[in-house]
């Protein structure tokens, strides 16, 4: 797969203090790409520079091949790129086609909003059965679902999704999570960004683990979530100390053993 979006040696953060030192990595078109690491990593810290809110001291962020830093978030909305917030960002006392036909608000054409709409109902068809229900009313799952509704009305090539999963019950995740398998498997390339480690790595084709702000591990998904430090350090799998014996000769793997004796 081509790279859709490139990470060349970002660095990032708030007043005198960098977050994010050194970031590189591709999110392949076409696929999902899974951010994970400690609380602190950069995460957010690292969306917040694809999606023009923090613009990034150094380095450069481009997407299809195009310079994202120093652009406007509307302009990088309107290049096909769009984020689903970690906090519920919906108007609760607003329909939920209401709060979906939203998402279309840089649209002129009608006709245009109306097809974008049949397709979204299509993908989704919760957003047709509940159309005229007040969003409050709806399961944290479902107002997920809408969300994602609302962003696919721009018609996306990337949308980028924070902590989707956050808050929600094992079930209703498992909902969720099939709805992103769904968007992927419609042609839109997924960037996701999951504090539930496992079940993120799982669904996706590329995994990434930030510590200390800058990458530590990425390759598959499966490889990531299969590395033994990781399964030590992020996804709970065991509790005693534990040796890096990691190499760049990894198959598939790409590590960073300088950031191995760092304290998460």
């Amino acid at each position: 797969m081509s790279a859709l979006l490139l990470f060349d040696g970002v660095v990032a953060g708030y007043g005198g203090g960098d977050v994010l030192k050194g970031v590189d990595f591709e999110v392949p078109e076409g696929g999902i790409t899974c951010v994970v690491g400690p609380n602190g990593a950069g995460k957010s810290t690292l969306l917040a520079t694809v999606s023009g809110v923090l613009r990034a001291r150094r380095g450069n962020i481009r997407f299809r091949g195009r310079e994202l830093v120093g652009l406007r978030t509307r302009q990088i909305l309107a290049l096909g790129i769009v984020q689903v917030p970690q906090n519920h960002s919906l108007f609760p006392l607003m329909t939920v086609r209401e709060n979906v036909e939203i998402g279309a608000f840089t649209l002129r054409d009608k006709p245009l909003v109306r097809r974008r709409l049949a397709a979204v109902e299509e993908l989704f068809p919760m957003i047709r059965e509940r159309a005229r229900e007040k969003a409050g009313s709806l399961s944290g799952g479902q107002r997920r679902v809408v969300e994602f509704a609302r962003g696919l009305m721009l018609d996306p090539a990337l949308v980028i999704l924070d902590e989707p999963s956050m808050g929600l019950d094992p079930r209703t995740r498992r909902a969720v999570f099939a709805s992103i398998r769904t968007m992927n498997e419609q042609g839109r390339t997924i960037l996701l960004v999951e504090q539930n480690a496992r079940a993120g790595l799982r669904l996706s084709s590329r995994g990434v683990v930030l510590e200390n702000g800058a990458v530590r591990l990425s390759g598959t998904g499966r490889e990531v979530l299969d590395h033994p430090e990781i399964g030590a350090l992020y996804l709970g799998l065991r509790t005693d100390p534990i040796e890096v014996h990691a190499s760049p000769n990894d198959v598939g793997l790409s590590f960073d053993p300088e950031l191995s004796d760092k304290q998460t």
